[in-house]
């Protein structure tokens, strides 16, 4: 888990750097460097959320309860009113549409 988040970070703060078309690119720079600032084994932002709370998904009631919580995670943050409005979402495909990247809907 350990290099999975290490690889993800960098690449994905990489890709957010360099989207010329992410107008919200300062403020999520800003936001994982004001997490990780006063963290000594941050260099300079923090992607993910310390700890690795690994749960093994036995029943489609967890699974589903898990993807909901998921989904509404960019309307918590007041990103979108609903989660199939979220571009980088799979709430997308749940809800009979298309996103960025094939999803196997179960």
């Amino acid at each position: 888990m350990r290099d999975l988040k290490k690889y993800t970070s960098k690449k994905l703060i990489h890709t957010i750097q360099h989207e010329p078309t992410e107008s919200r690119r300062e403020w999520m720079l800003d936001k994982f460097e004001f997490s990780g600032r006063n963290d000594k084994k941050i260099k300079n932002c923090r992607f993910w959320q310390e700890g690795t709370d690994i749960q093994e998904v036995f029943l489609n009631d967890y699974f589903e309860q898990k993807m909901e919580y998921i989904h509404n995670n960019p309307v918590k943050a007041e990103i979108v009113t609903l989660p199939h409005e979220y571009r980088y979402s799979s709430a997308i495909d749940y809800a009979g549409g298309k996103g960025l990247i094939p999803v196997v809907v179960v």
